[in-house]
């Protein structure tokens, strides 16, 4: 589904409206954050956000994970494979696992790291220590209090912020800003918006660290896109930050669609994307998020095989503070242990 437009601007009567079933749900949800959870027996770190829809979550668990393995630490990610219908515990492999099976992200990333999904976080975990983890890396779960969070970080796009800061449904957060900033243990910024600044502000008064970071698109991609005009698709939280970051790069992008999030395209949608793009001579591109929906255990049908995904790395403006933070976490989780 699609978020609500209003979730997104200052003052609306719909927001207003739902004020009484927002306090109900934030009083709940506020309440399961208090919540103690099942201690891994291992550093847990949460990459999570604030509110609903996309914010960059999949490339920063990306990064951390690679990260982990340049620091000699083996990270499992455990995600609870949103949108798959396998209930898990599982592990994720793309020899023969689709998008429909686990999940689109939990598929993007086994690509690069160890990925196990479970509806149920907590029954996750013992598979992920059978697999040697030394760190679990969770995706998403930031309210979900199944499993105890050594440290958690959480991701908020610059351009976007936290919207209307309302809680749902009269506006995107999961839970009370307050009870989720207090347990924030890094905020991470990505881009050069000042729509975060609010929150980013909450995060820094309470002396956690604000980390910014952007988008560097991978540079296969562009050579793949140079010289060409092209029809962009996706179907993701935020689909017009994917365009914008398709022109920031240079990309000459003629034409855009637009798909509900984890969106799964029918055949009749992906015929008049085809039948567009060769209308027209545009390069269909698209995000590795949405081409791994459109892979299956055979390899991409044949009218996929001619879109180019377009591949975008996080890098953080100060690694240094990065690897200085996880370091630091990691030691106290494991000193914690040892008590």
């Amino acid at each position: 589904m699609r978020e609500p437009a209003f979730w997104y601007r200052p003052a609306s009567w719909k927001s207003h409206l739902l004020r009484p079933l927002a306090a109900l749900y934030g009083a709940v949800a506020a309440q399961r954050l208090e919540r103690k959870g099942l201690s891994a027996g291992i550093p847990v770190l949460c990459v999570g956000n604030y509110h609903g829809g996309g914010a960059g979550k999949t490339p920063t668990v990306l990064a951390l994970a690679k990260l982990l393995g340049e620091l000699g630490e083996t990270p499992v990610v455990l995600s609870r494979g949103y949108r798959g219908k396998l209930r898990g515990p599982v592990r994720v492999d793309g020899a023969r696992h689709g998008a429909a099976d686990v999940g689109d992200e939990p598929l993007m990333l086994s690509q690069s790291v160890p990925v196990v999904v479970s509806r149920d976080r907590a029954d996750g975990v013992a598979l992920a220590k059978s697999l040697a983890a030394t760190v679990i890396l969770m995706d998403d779960g930031f309210q979900n209090p199944a499993v105890a969070k050594d440290a958690s970080l959480i991701v908020v796009d610059s351009m976007r912020g936290i919207g209307n800061a309302k809680v749902m449904p009269a506006g995107p957060l999961r839970a009370p800003l307050p009870a989720q900033v207090a347990r924030t243990d890094a905020l991470v910024v990505i881009g050069a918006g000042n729509a975060a600044d609010g929150v980013a502000a909450m995060v820094a008064n309470q002396g956690k660290p604000v980390l910014s970071a952007h988008f560097e698109p991978d540079e296969s991609s562009l050579a793949a896109l140079r010289g060409k005009r092209v029809l962009a698709f996706a179907g993701i939280g935020d689909p017009a930050r994917f365009f914008a970051t398709l022109r920031e790069a240079g990309v000459d992008v003629a034409g855009t669609r637009t798909f509900p999030d984890h969106h799964p395209l029918t055949p009749d949608e992906t015929a008049n994307l085809v039948a567009e793009a060769e209308g027209s001579g545009f390069t269909l591109v698209t995000t590795e998020k949405d081409l791994a929906r459109l892979r299956t255990p055979e390899g991409l049908p044949d009218w996929a095989r001619g879109i180019v995904p377009f591949k975008v790395t996080l890098q953080f403006d100060d690694a240094a503070a990065l690897q200085k933070f996880v370091g630091a976490q990691l030691f106290k989780a494991r000193e914690k242990q040892f008590r």
